[in-house]
């Protein structure tokens, strides 16, 4: 058991670690309690330094800085806990929001506190929460998934996982692979309700409401720009059973119907057909056309 009391003075002589949100757009949310955090400590383990240095730089401080990513975090780890027992303050950054959610510091926090040190968080922006609340989704419970795998078998391995879960779903997106990511959401966990969230917080915010044939009818023709936040709704209960095979009932040209009356053109429709069955998507197009 790990008992901590943050602000006493019980452990002299070793430093504390702040966990410390930035903003993720907007530098109007930065807080003046992250501001004094990062002012006064010895050093700031930060996911990019050049990035981080350009945020010391607005708010007119200069605190040393250390590279803290996930291709260095492991080694750098055991070199900044050996600064906290001795003696020395660690705030850890990351680009933007919370570290440790999908950014780096889960391996810092988890050995600075098999280290006895106290580990203290600072409130910060956090782009899952935002797109959370204004989503018109069901705010709780939820489930925090951030990115899926690359791969497409992989990442509908993973949806496959969470599909039967009945919280709401968040995950963050490329903006690359996000038309990807819908058609393999709307495959795995039907047509739900859904929204998408780009450049939270900044001049260029974007929110799509609606269903994820909906969505993805729209991103189809639009130019795809920005960080995603995706927030899916969780199985109801009046789901089917096969739940990925929801059409199982349906002819092909009832299944690609289905999603034109959701919002997508043709083209769409028939690609999700495809999808959803596992087939050539000329198959279907010629199904389709036939009848």
């Amino acid at each position: 058991m790990n008992r901590q009391k943050s602000f006493a003075n019980d452990q002299e002589g070793i430093g504390k670690l702040y966990v410390v949100g930035t903003p993720i757009g907007n530098l109007n949310e930065m807080s003046p309690r992250a501001i004094d955090v990062l002012k006064t400590v010895d050093l700031i383990a930060a996911e990019d330094t050049r990035h981080t240095r350009k945020l010391l730089s607005y708010f007119e401080f200069s605190t040393p800085l250390i590279s803290l990513h996930e291709h260095n975090e492991v080694s750098k780890t055991e070199d900044i806990v050996q600064q906290l027992l001795a003696g020395k303050s660690v705030a850890v950054v990351s680009d933007a929001g919370m570290p440790a959610i999908s950014d780096p510091g889960e391996v810092l926090v988890d050995a600075a506190l098999k280290a006895g040190i106290s580990v203290i968080p600072v409130s910060g922006p956090n782009a899952a929460i935002n797109a959370l609340v204004a989503s018109g989704i069901a705010a709780q419970p939820f489930t925090f998934i951030g990115f899926l795998p690359r791969q497409k078998k992989e990442r509908q391995k993973e949806l496959q996982r969470w599909s039967k879960m009945p919280t709401t779903l968040i995950f963050y997106e490329a903006p690359h692979r996000v038309k990807q990511m819908l058609h393999d959401c709307a495959a795995i966990l039907g047509d739900r309700k859904a929204a998408v969230a780009r450049e939270l917080t900044k001049k260029h915010e974007e929110w799509l409401r609606g269903t994820i044939a909906e969505i993805i009818n729209y991103l189809e023709g639009a130019e795809i720009l920005g960080e995603y936040c995706v927030v899916i709704e969780g199985s109801t209960d009046n789901e089917d059973d096969t739940h990925n095979n929801w059409w199982n009932d349906l002819e092909v040209v009832q299944h690609v119907q289905h999603y034109i009356e959701g919002g997508m053109d043709k083209k769409s429709a028939i690609r999700q057909v495809a999808n959803d069955r596992g087939v050539p998507k000329r198959e279907i197009y010629q199904i389709y056309h036939e009848h």
